[in-house]
């Protein structure tokens, strides 16, 4: 098919009715991601189950605590991937509204850039620093050695995720979705069927243990960064990632990271806060840590696949507000609004009434994990409900370009109301009050969101012009 014919196909994210758009390009990012969060529980129910003869207590729950101990590290890692991505996709999708292939190519080559500066930052932290970064939040033992492999192969080998990020986004940001899809479902598949194979040493492999499952998401990464590499040469002709007479575009990196740099720090953000937070949960109890690693797996569930609605929400507001269609971007507010309830809502009867059933997923031999594990659930699940609302919002924020918002609202969240509240509450009640930090957090997140949103109605969303 010609470049020309692809174009106008292309077209759709202008004129096809907005709801069946936001459905069309969800549902294969949804799907993705579902597979995803399958792959992280799969991941961690493998996890639990490790045994070491040298383990005083249970090697399983030592190994949920390493894995969350990782976890900042790793968040931050996804962070620069994510926020990257989301400038450089922004750029790409008003580019191509504007019809300016120009800047689309140039989105793609210094976005790759980009990403090659972000591995080798990762490459330098895991090789240099893993065990003082699990150290420093309390791990020893057994926690602090697995904790301490993860992290490092997860950091050494980034290149797999920066460049599945990257490769993706811009599949994403032309509208084909369905090969996004397919490059995230088989690293999925290929990290579930290693997971077994390598943490327990089936089919003559060595059993690696936690070693094992970071060898496994990987490798997974790797192949799906390859996988989309393929895509994007073969199926995307409006991208153009030749490096050929590549020079470094000041003005092109700038705009990228004008929305990116907002939304770097903003899941940094949430670094930090996993990171504080494992610190607070260490100094009361080990198994706290372990409950709320579990707590981040199941969660994925229901955020991941809003995560992948919000990545087709992002290209359909800024090719509309490129193409001056405001009538199309409230549209497509409105309705992902709609399902963003949907997920977190169901989310939220599962977290209510079945918190038990989900926990025994992980099954470690550990009863500590079902006694701290229910209330910590049942509570954490009643910021859902504005949860929805406030992930919408970062969103929009993001697309019309202005991340700053976003950053904003986490900062309130996760800084200046959840850490304090975290401690506050450790200090009164231990682990049966400390989870309510979260839907404390979650009312300071509405209220800024609710703000953001109106203003950036009046100043941005109310002034496009309406060209049906």
């Amino acid at each position: 098919m010609s470049a020309e014919n692809e174009i106008v196909k292309e077209n759709k994210m202008g004129v096809m009715p907005v709801n069946s758009l936001l459905i069309r390009l969800a549902l294969p990012m949804i799907a993705s991601m579902l597979v995803a969060a399958f792959y992280n529980i799969v991941d961690s129910f493998f996890v639990a189950r490790i045994t070491d003869a040298g383990s005083a207590g249970s090697a399983g729950t030592d190994a949920l605590v390493a894995v969350g101990l990782a976890f900042p590290f790793q968040t931050l890692l996804i962070a620069f991937a994510g926020g990257t991505g989301v400038g450089m996709n922004a750029l790409l999708s008003r580019a191509l509204g504007e019809k300016d292939y120009h800047t689309v190519n140039k989105a793609a080559t210094n976005g790759i850039f980009c990403y090659g500066i972000c591995f080798l930052i990762f490459f330098i932290l895991g090789t240099f620093f893993s065990e003082d970064l699990i150290r420093s939040q309390g791990g020893t033992g057994l926690a602090l050695t697995y904790g301490t492999e993860y992290l490092r192969i997860v950091c050494v080998f980034s290149f797999g995720i920066f460049g599945q990020f990257v490769l993706e986004r811009t599949l994403q940001a032309t509208g084909r979705t369905l090969y996004s899809m397919i490059t995230q479902m088989t690293g999925a598949i290929i990290n579930i069927i290693l997971d077994p194979i390598l943490i327990f040493g089936y089919f003559g492999f060595p059993a690696l243990k936690v070693k094992g499952a970071a060898i496994a998401t990987v490798t997974g990464q790797i192949a799906a960064a390859l996988i989309a590499l393929y895509f994007n040469l073969k199926k995307n002709p409006e991208v153009n990632m030749s490096f050929k007479g590549f020079r470094v575009d000041g003005e092109v990196v700038k705009r990228i990271y004008i929305v990116g740099i907002p939304s770097i720090i903003m899941q940094a953000i949430g670094s930090v806060m996993t990171y504080s937070m494992n610190r607070i949960l260490v100094s009361l109890n080990e198994a706290g840590v372990a409950v709320f690693t579990i707590y981040f797996k199941l969660q994925s569930l229901f955020f991941l696949p809003l995560f992948g609605m919000n990545n087709a929400l992002v290209p359909i507001i800024a090719y509309n507000y490129g193409a001056k269609k405001r009538s199309r971007i409230i549209k497509a507010i409105k309705c992902a609004m709609v399902y963003a309830f949907c997920f977190l809502f169901f989310g939220f009867l599962l977290f209510e009434f079945f918190p038990a059933a989900l926990l025994k997923i992980f099954d470690t031999k550990d009863p500590s994990l079902i006694t701290y594990g229910v209330p910590a659930l049942r509570v954490i699940a009643v910021s859902f409900l504005a949860a929805w609302f406030c992930i919408i919002a970062g969103t929009v924020f993001q697309a019309l370009g202005n991340g700053v918002y976003s950053l904003i609202v986490s900062v309130a969240r996760q800084l200046v109301v959840l850490i304090p509240a975290a401690w506050i509450l450790a200090k009164i009640g231990g682990l049966d009050l400390i989870w309510w930090s979260f839907p404390i957090a979650e009312i300071m997140s509405v209220i800024c969101s609710v703000f953001f949103l109106y203003r950036i109605n009046k100043t941005t969303i109310s002034k496009v012009p309406d060209h049906v």
